[in-house]
Protein backbone atom coordinates (compact mmCIF):
# COMPACT_ATOMS: atom_id res chain seq x y z
CA UNK A 1 0.00 0.00 0.00
CA UNK A 2 1.11 3.36 -1.08
CA UNK A 3 2.19 5.46 1.90
CA UNK A 4 1.22 9.53 2.12
CA UNK A 5 4.22 11.69 3.29
CA UNK A 6 4.26 12.63 6.46
CA UNK A 7 3.68 16.68 6.33
CA UNK A 8 0.51 17.45 7.82
CA UNK A 9 -0.86 13.73 6.75
CA UNK A 10 -3.10 13.40 9.46
CA UNK A 11 -4.63 16.46 9.50
CA UNK A 12 -5.88 14.89 5.89
CA UNK A 13 -6.58 11.72 7.63
CA UNK A 14 -8.69 13.75 10.12
CA UNK A 15 -10.85 15.78 7.25
CA UNK A 16 -11.82 12.60 4.84
CA UNK A 17 -13.25 10.77 7.50
CA UNK A 18 -15.06 13.86 8.98
CA UNK A 19 -16.18 14.46 5.49
CA UNK A 20 -17.35 11.34 4.87
CA UNK A 21 -19.18 11.01 8.03
CA UNK A 22 -21.36 14.00 6.95
CA UNK A 23 -22.20 12.42 3.69
CA UNK A 24 -22.87 9.13 5.47
CA UNK A 25 -25.33 11.32 8.23
CA UNK A 26 -27.21 12.58 5.08
CA UNK A 27 -27.30 9.22 2.85
CA UNK A 28 -28.70 7.60 6.18
CA UNK A 29 -31.77 9.77 6.50
CA UNK A 30 -32.32 9.78 3.01
CA UNK A 31 -31.88 6.23 2.05
CA UNK A 32 -32.43 4.52 5.62
CA UNK A 33 -34.26 6.83 7.59
CA UNK A 34 -35.84 4.03 10.37
CA UNK A 35 -32.13 2.58 10.77
CA UNK A 36 -30.34 5.26 10.84
CA UNK A 37 -32.97 6.71 13.24
CA UNK A 38 -31.36 3.74 15.68
CA UNK A 39 -27.64 4.93 14.99
CA UNK A 40 -28.46 9.01 15.68
CA UNK A 41 -29.86 8.61 18.57
CA UNK A 42 -26.48 7.32 19.85
CA UNK A 43 -24.30 9.18 18.23
CA UNK A 44 -24.81 12.03 16.17
CA UNK A 45 -22.44 11.17 13.23
CA UNK A 46 -23.03 14.41 11.49
CA UNK A 47 -22.23 16.47 14.39
CA UNK A 48 -18.78 14.49 14.84
CA UNK A 49 -17.45 15.44 11.58
CA UNK A 50 -18.31 19.06 11.72
CA UNK A 51 -16.47 19.01 15.06
CA UNK A 52 -13.30 17.31 13.89
CA UNK A 53 -13.00 19.88 11.06
CA UNK A 54 -13.73 23.06 13.56
CA UNK A 55 -11.32 21.49 15.51
CA UNK A 56 -8.68 21.02 12.40
CA UNK A 57 -9.70 24.46 11.85
CA UNK A 58 -8.53 26.17 14.42
CA UNK A 59 -5.37 24.39 14.50
CA UNK A 60 -4.02 25.16 10.84
CA UNK A 61 -5.50 28.53 10.18
CA UNK A 62 -4.08 30.88 13.23
CA UNK A 63 -0.71 28.99 12.43
CA UNK A 64 -1.32 30.08 8.32
CA UNK A 65 -2.12 33.35 9.53
CA UNK A 66 1.22 33.92 11.34
CA UNK A 67 3.03 31.94 9.09
CA UNK A 68 2.80 34.70 6.40
CA UNK A 69 2.38 37.57 8.77
CA UNK A 70 0.74 39.26 6.49
CA UNK A 71 -3.60 39.71 6.83
CA UNK A 72 -3.82 41.30 2.62
CA UNK A 73 -2.35 37.62 2.49
CA UNK A 74 -4.66 35.60 4.93
CA UNK A 75 -7.90 36.96 3.36
CA UNK A 76 -6.60 36.58 -0.28
CA UNK A 77 -5.51 32.58 0.78
CA UNK A 78 -9.15 31.75 2.36
CA UNK A 79 -10.89 33.40 -0.56
CA UNK A 80 -9.18 31.68 -3.22
CA UNK A 81 -9.07 28.28 -1.17
CA UNK A 82 -12.87 28.61 -0.55
CA UNK A 83 -15.04 30.72 -3.15
CA UNK A 84 -14.18 29.35 -6.31
CA UNK A 85 -15.93 25.68 -5.66
CA UNK A 86 -18.57 27.36 -3.47
CA UNK A 87 -19.53 29.44 -5.96
CA UNK A 88 -19.78 26.91 -8.79
CA UNK A 89 -21.78 24.73 -6.18
CA UNK A 90 -24.14 27.26 -5.39
CA UNK A 91 -24.48 28.27 -9.10
CA UNK A 92 -25.53 24.22 -9.96
CA UNK A 93 -27.57 24.03 -7.19
CA UNK A 94 -29.90 26.76 -7.96
CA UNK A 95 -29.54 26.19 -11.88
CA UNK A 96 -30.88 22.41 -10.66
CA UNK A 97 -33.42 24.38 -8.67
CA UNK A 98 -32.11 22.42 -5.16
CA UNK A 99 -31.27 25.15 -3.66
CA UNK A 100 -32.33 25.83 0.02
CA UNK A 101 -33.42 29.63 -1.00
CA UNK A 102 -36.20 27.75 -3.03
CA UNK A 103 -37.54 25.56 -0.78
CA UNK A 104 -39.70 28.25 0.81
CA UNK A 105 -36.66 29.21 3.39
CA UNK A 106 -36.00 32.21 2.40
CA UNK A 107 -38.12 33.13 -1.22
CA UNK A 108 -39.50 36.59 0.51
CA UNK A 109 -36.04 38.20 1.69
CA UNK A 110 -34.18 40.09 -1.44
CA UNK A 111 -32.40 38.47 -3.71
CA UNK A 112 -29.01 40.94 -3.00
CA UNK A 113 -29.28 40.08 0.50
CA UNK A 114 -29.20 36.34 0.15
CA UNK A 115 -26.33 36.73 -1.98
CA UNK A 116 -24.49 38.96 0.44
CA UNK A 117 -24.62 36.53 3.25
CA UNK A 118 -23.73 33.44 0.80
CA UNK A 119 -21.07 34.94 -0.63
CA UNK A 120 -19.82 36.29 3.09
CA UNK A 121 -20.10 32.81 4.11
CA UNK A 122 -21.89 35.01 6.73
CA UNK A 123 -25.63 33.88 6.53
CA UNK A 124 -26.27 31.19 9.42
CA UNK A 125 -25.06 34.27 11.84
CA UNK A 126 -27.27 37.11 9.73
CA UNK A 127 -30.77 34.90 9.89
CA UNK A 128 -30.90 34.47 6.10
CA UNK A 129 -30.99 31.00 4.06
CA UNK A 130 -28.04 29.14 2.70
CA UNK A 131 -28.14 28.27 -1.14
CA UNK A 132 -26.79 24.66 0.06
CA UNK A 133 -27.49 23.65 3.66
CA UNK A 134 -24.01 21.93 4.95
CA UNK A 135 -23.01 25.91 4.48
CA UNK A 136 -23.85 26.66 8.00
CA UNK A 137 -20.75 25.30 9.15
CA UNK A 138 -18.71 28.22 6.99
CA UNK A 139 -20.34 30.70 8.97
CA UNK A 140 -18.71 29.54 11.86
CA UNK A 141 -15.28 29.15 10.29
CA UNK A 142 -16.02 33.23 9.15
CA UNK A 143 -16.16 34.35 12.87
CA UNK A 144 -13.33 32.34 13.77
CA UNK A 145 -10.98 33.86 10.91
CA UNK A 146 -12.29 37.31 11.72
CA UNK A 147 -11.77 36.75 15.99
CA UNK A 148 -8.54 35.37 14.86
CA UNK A 149 -7.36 38.10 12.98
CA UNK A 150 -8.68 40.52 15.27
CA UNK A 151 -6.47 38.98 18.12
CA UNK A 152 -3.60 38.62 16.02
CA UNK A 153 -3.46 42.18 14.96
CA UNK A 154 -3.98 42.88 18.53
CA UNK A 155 -0.71 41.09 20.06
CA UNK A 156 -2.85 39.22 21.79
CA UNK A 157 -2.64 35.83 19.25
CA UNK A 158 -1.04 33.14 21.78
CA UNK A 159 -3.38 33.28 23.83
CA UNK A 160 -5.56 30.64 22.62
CA UNK A 161 -6.20 28.26 25.45
CA UNK A 162 -7.18 31.47 27.60
CA UNK A 163 -9.38 32.24 24.73
CA UNK A 164 -10.89 28.69 24.68
CA UNK A 165 -11.45 29.00 28.18
CA UNK A 166 -13.25 31.94 28.40
CA UNK A 167 -15.63 31.30 25.75
CA UNK A 168 -16.45 27.87 27.53
CA UNK A 169 -17.03 29.53 30.58
CA UNK A 170 -19.30 32.42 28.66
CA UNK A 171 -20.84 29.81 26.63
CA UNK A 172 -23.14 28.81 30.17
CA UNK A 173 -24.23 31.98 31.17
CA UNK A 174 -24.98 33.13 27.23
CA UNK A 175 -26.65 30.47 26.58
CA UNK A 176 -28.96 30.31 29.50
CA UNK A 177 -30.00 34.31 28.67
CA UNK A 178 -29.76 33.96 25.30
CA UNK A 179 -31.47 30.61 23.96
CA UNK A 180 -32.18 31.28 20.50
CA UNK A 181 -30.62 33.82 17.91
CA UNK A 182 -31.53 37.38 18.36
CA UNK A 183 -30.80 38.53 14.93
CA UNK A 184 -34.27 38.34 13.64
CA UNK A 185 -34.77 35.99 10.59
CA UNK A 186 -37.53 38.22 8.82
CA UNK A 187 -35.76 41.72 9.61
CA UNK A 188 -33.47 43.12 6.63
CA UNK A 189 -32.23 46.21 8.12
CA UNK A 190 -29.41 44.15 10.85
CA UNK A 191 -28.60 41.89 7.94
CA UNK A 192 -27.83 44.62 5.70
CA UNK A 193 -25.27 46.29 8.23
CA UNK A 194 -24.02 43.41 9.57
CA UNK A 195 -23.33 41.84 6.25
CA UNK A 196 -21.44 44.97 4.84
CA UNK A 197 -19.82 45.79 7.98
CA UNK A 198 -17.65 42.09 7.60
CA UNK A 199 -16.99 43.48 3.85
CA UNK A 200 -15.97 46.41 4.95
CA UNK A 201 -13.59 45.08 7.85
CA UNK A 202 -11.87 42.42 5.61
CA UNK A 203 -11.34 45.16 2.73
CA UNK A 204 -9.53 47.72 5.46
CA UNK A 205 -7.00 44.89 6.50
CA UNK A 206 -6.50 44.00 2.59
CA UNK A 207 -6.35 47.28 1.60
CA UNK A 208 -5.12 49.59 4.30
CA UNK A 209 -1.51 49.44 5.72
CA UNK A 210 -1.41 51.59 8.76
CA UNK A 211 -3.64 51.99 11.82
CA UNK A 212 -7.02 51.85 9.87
CA UNK A 213 -5.80 48.27 9.13
CA UNK A 214 -5.71 47.50 13.09
CA UNK A 215 -8.30 49.13 14.29
CA UNK A 216 -10.60 47.23 11.63
CA UNK A 217 -9.08 44.05 12.24
CA UNK A 218 -9.76 44.53 16.04
CA UNK A 219 -12.72 45.44 14.96
CA UNK A 220 -13.44 42.74 13.30
CA UNK A 221 -13.12 40.42 15.61
CA UNK A 222 -15.56 41.87 18.42
CA UNK A 223 -17.73 41.35 15.54
CA UNK A 224 -17.07 37.83 14.76
CA UNK A 225 -17.74 37.35 18.25
CA UNK A 226 -21.07 39.02 18.13
CA UNK A 227 -22.17 37.41 15.52
CA UNK A 228 -21.94 34.10 17.05
CA UNK A 229 -23.18 35.27 20.11
CA UNK A 230 -26.74 36.78 19.03
CA UNK A 231 -27.12 35.18 15.43
CA UNK A 232 -26.32 31.31 16.57
CA UNK A 233 -29.60 29.75 14.96
CA UNK A 234 -29.27 26.50 17.24
CA UNK A 235 -28.59 28.62 20.26
CA UNK A 236 -25.82 30.57 21.73
CA UNK A 237 -24.68 28.06 24.36
CA UNK A 238 -23.77 25.94 21.00
CA UNK A 239 -22.22 28.34 18.74
CA UNK A 240 -20.26 29.84 21.39
CA UNK A 241 -18.84 26.14 22.21
CA UNK A 242 -18.32 25.99 18.24
CA UNK A 243 -15.48 29.23 18.61
CA UNK A 244 -14.45 27.64 21.47
CA UNK A 245 -13.62 24.31 19.89
CA UNK A 246 -11.93 25.92 17.41
CA UNK A 247 -9.46 28.11 20.06
CA UNK A 248 -8.53 24.70 21.90
CA UNK A 249 -7.67 23.59 18.29
CA UNK A 250 -5.06 26.34 18.06
CA UNK A 251 -4.09 25.72 21.73
CA UNK A 252 -3.04 22.34 21.01
CA UNK A 253 -0.70 23.92 17.86
CA UNK A 254 0.57 26.22 20.50
CA UNK A 255 1.38 23.47 22.67
CA UNK A 256 3.45 21.42 19.88
CA UNK A 257 5.09 24.71 19.10
CA UNK A 258 6.41 24.33 23.11
CA UNK A 259 4.63 28.14 23.76
CA UNK A 260 2.34 27.01 26.10
CA UNK A 261 2.52 23.58 28.73
CA UNK A 262 0.83 20.60 27.06
CA UNK A 263 -1.35 20.49 30.18
CA UNK A 264 -2.38 24.18 29.67
CA UNK A 265 -3.83 22.42 25.85
CA UNK A 266 -5.17 19.76 27.87
CA UNK A 267 -6.77 21.81 30.30
CA UNK A 268 -8.33 24.00 27.75
CA UNK A 269 -9.77 21.40 25.86
CA UNK A 270 -11.08 19.68 28.93
CA UNK A 271 -12.84 22.90 29.68
CA UNK A 272 -14.59 22.52 26.19
CA UNK A 273 -15.29 19.23 26.28
CA UNK A 274 -17.12 19.61 29.48
CA UNK A 275 -19.19 22.86 28.87
CA UNK A 276 -20.25 21.34 25.30
CA UNK A 277 -21.85 18.38 26.97
CA UNK A 278 -24.52 20.43 27.92
CA UNK A 279 -24.96 22.78 25.46
CA UNK A 280 -27.56 20.29 23.68
CA UNK A 281 -30.09 17.85 25.63
CA UNK A 282 -29.17 15.16 23.06
CA UNK A 283 -27.21 12.24 24.33
CA UNK A 284 -26.16 12.23 20.27
CA UNK A 285 -24.51 15.45 20.61
CA UNK A 286 -22.65 14.81 23.88
CA UNK A 287 -21.39 11.20 22.42
CA UNK A 288 -20.75 13.10 19.12
CA UNK A 289 -18.25 15.88 21.08
CA UNK A 290 -16.24 13.19 22.68
CA UNK A 291 -15.55 11.17 19.99
CA UNK A 292 -14.41 13.96 18.02
CA UNK A 293 -11.96 15.23 20.28
CA UNK A 294 -10.97 11.65 20.65
CA UNK A 295 -10.41 11.17 17.28
CA UNK A 296 -8.51 14.69 17.59
CA UNK A 297 -6.65 13.40 19.89
CA UNK A 298 -5.45 9.94 18.72
CA UNK A 299 -4.67 11.58 15.00
CA UNK A 300 -2.29 14.06 16.86
CA UNK A 301 -0.65 11.38 18.85
CA UNK A 302 -0.23 9.77 15.61
CA UNK A 303 0.96 12.77 13.68
CA UNK A 304 4.36 11.25 13.36
CA UNK A 305 3.27 8.08 11.26
CA UNK A 306 2.88 7.78 7.86
CA UNK A 307 -1.01 7.25 6.68
CA UNK A 308 -2.32 5.36 3.57
CA UNK A 309 -2.57 7.75 0.41
CA UNK A 310 -6.38 6.89 -0.40
CA UNK A 311 -7.01 8.06 3.40
CA UNK A 312 -5.51 11.53 3.16
CA UNK A 313 -6.26 11.79 -0.95
CA UNK A 314 -9.79 11.75 0.94
CA UNK A 315 -8.78 15.00 2.95
CA UNK A 316 -7.60 17.05 0.37
CA UNK A 317 -11.17 16.64 -1.22
CA UNK A 318 -13.01 17.10 1.53
CA UNK A 319 -13.87 20.25 0.87
CA UNK A 320 -15.35 19.36 -2.14
CA UNK A 321 -16.94 16.12 -0.58
CA UNK A 322 -18.83 18.58 1.86
CA UNK A 323 -20.10 20.89 -0.61
CA UNK A 324 -21.27 19.19 -3.13
CA UNK A 325 -22.97 15.85 -1.70
CA UNK A 326 -26.30 17.49 -1.06
CA UNK A 327 -26.83 17.97 -4.32
CA UNK A 328 -25.30 14.39 -5.44
CA UNK A 329 -27.71 13.03 -2.83
CA UNK A 330 -30.24 14.35 -4.50
CA UNK A 331 -29.93 13.48 -7.86
CA UNK A 332 -28.74 9.45 -7.32
CA UNK A 333 -31.26 6.53 -6.30
CA UNK A 334 -29.19 4.66 -3.96
CA UNK A 335 -26.26 4.87 -1.71
CA UNK A 336 -24.46 2.93 -4.23
CA UNK A 337 -24.84 5.22 -7.09
CA UNK A 338 -24.38 7.87 -4.41
CA UNK A 339 -20.36 7.43 -3.33
CA UNK A 340 -19.20 6.30 -7.07
CA UNK A 341 -20.82 9.34 -8.33
CA UNK A 342 -19.75 11.83 -5.74
CA UNK A 343 -15.89 10.50 -5.21
CA UNK A 344 -15.19 10.83 -8.96
CA UNK A 345 -17.03 14.06 -8.98
CA UNK A 346 -14.89 15.55 -6.15
CA UNK A 347 -11.57 14.09 -7.54
CA UNK A 348 -12.59 16.17 -10.77
CA UNK A 349 -13.23 19.20 -8.82
CA UNK A 350 -10.45 19.01 -7.26
CA UNK A 351 -8.07 18.79 -10.06
CA UNK A 352 -10.53 21.36 -12.16
CA UNK A 353 -11.50 23.95 -9.49
CA UNK A 354 -9.90 24.03 -5.95
CA UNK A 355 -6.13 23.21 -6.95
CA UNK A 356 -5.97 25.71 -9.78
CA UNK A 357 -7.51 28.41 -7.74
CA UNK A 358 -5.30 27.48 -4.66
CA UNK A 359 -1.70 27.70 -7.24
CA UNK A 360 -3.63 31.40 -8.87
CA UNK A 361 -4.28 32.79 -5.43
CA UNK A 362 -0.55 31.62 -3.93
CA UNK A 363 0.95 33.19 -7.40
CA UNK A 364 -0.37 36.76 -6.81
CA UNK A 365 0.04 36.54 -3.15
CA UNK A 366 3.30 36.30 -3.50
CA UNK A 367 3.31 38.78 -6.24
CA UNK A 368 1.61 41.07 -4.15
CA UNK A 369 4.52 40.84 -1.34
CA UNK A 370 7.27 41.22 -3.73
CA UNK A 371 5.78 44.38 -4.73
CA UNK A 372 5.01 45.36 -1.55
CA UNK A 373 8.84 44.61 -0.64
CA UNK A 374 10.12 46.49 -3.70
CA UNK A 375 8.37 49.90 -3.01
CA UNK A 376 9.58 49.42 0.88
CA UNK A 377 12.88 48.94 -0.44
CA UNK A 378 12.49 51.90 -2.69
CA UNK A 379 10.77 53.79 0.27
CA UNK A 380 14.11 53.66 2.30
CA UNK A 381 16.50 54.51 -0.61
CA UNK A 382 14.59 57.72 -1.87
Amino acid sequence: MSLAPVRLAWLDALRGPAALAVTLHHAGWTFAPALWAQVDRRVDVGTWGVFVFFLVSGYIIPASLERRGDLRGFWAGRAFRLLPLLLLACAATLLLGHGETSAGTGGDRPAALIALGNLTMTQELLGLPAVIGVMWTLSYEMAFYLVTVGLFAAGKALRSAGTAVALALLAVPAGLLLPGATINDRVDLPAVLLGLAVVAVIAVTMLDGGRARRVAAVAGGVLGLALVVLGSRAGTWQGVIILAAMFAGTAVHRAEQGVIRPRTAVGAVAAVLVSGLFAKDDPAWAAALVLAVAAFGLAFALRRRTFPRWLTGLGVISFSLYLLHPLVLRLTPNPVVFYLVLIPLCLLTYRLVESPAQRLGKRLVRAGQAGTEERARRAETA
